[in-house]
């Protein structure tokens, strides 16, 4: 491996705390009896895929959790409430790390996300910490939504080196995804898979000798 210049970081559960089995417990909640299976972290329903490309609007996804739920009172509140059930927060420290980290090395943000997340995580972001997004954390910052492409997709890696002129070799890649670090694999990135409470991410970073 050359020396490592670049890193670019998945959001949740690398950064950001989520939990799969929230969302699972509320979309149960609201009728759909197959959640596991509706919506997991390794697989799930295209419904979400389609909703982190923008190939659908908000409206259009609730309308189609309505469907699976066979339930067409439930309201925009009730399913958007339910969707944002796993966005937990941010540990305390780490956008400091964050910061650090972009001091040695350019840093970018590659997540897969949707609009509702999004606007929710811009919301959390100024109450909790003042913040306006996370721009000021990294030199750019790339959502699925916005990109119409979504991770695994090997695309989506490739767009980010070309736009930031980034030597494949000299970049890493992080994520707690297995199916994602096959896609950067695939785009010739290093990768590093998060184990680990996303509390842990500065010990994670000194571990691998990047910080």
């Amino acid at each position: 491996m050359q020396k490592i210049k670049n890193i670019i970081f998945d959001y949740g559960n690398v950064i950001f705390e989520i939990d799969f089995q929230r969302t699972q417990d509320a979309l149960l909640q609201l009728g759909i009896s197959n959640s596991t299976e509706f919506f997991a972290h390794k697989s799930h329903h295209d419904l979400f895929n389609d909703f982190e490309t923008a190939a659908i609007t908000p409206a259009e996804f609730r309308a189609g959790i309505r469907e699976a739920a066979n339930n067409n009172d439930l309201t925009d509140e009730e399913i958007d409430a339910a969707w944002n059930s796993l966005l937990i927060g941010v540990p305390p420290g780490i956008h400091e790390v964050l910061l650090t980290v972009k001091q040695k090395y350019r840093t970018f943000l590659l997540s897969n996300n949707n609009e509702t997340h999004y606007n929710y995580i811009v919301e959390y972001l100024k109450r909790e910490f003042n913040m306006a997004d996370n721009s000021e954390l990294f030199e750019r910052a790339y959502y699925s939504q916005q990109m119409f492409l979504r991770k695994p997709n090997v695309e989506i890696f490739e767009q980010v080196i070309r736009e930031n002129n980034l030597d494949p070799t000299e970049t890493l890649f992080i994520d707690d995804s297995p199916q994602h670090i096959e896609g950067a694999k695939l785009a010739g990135l290093n990768t590093l898979l998060m184990t680990k409470h996303p509390k842990y991410l500065e010990q994670v970073l000194i571990e691998h000798r990047i910080l």
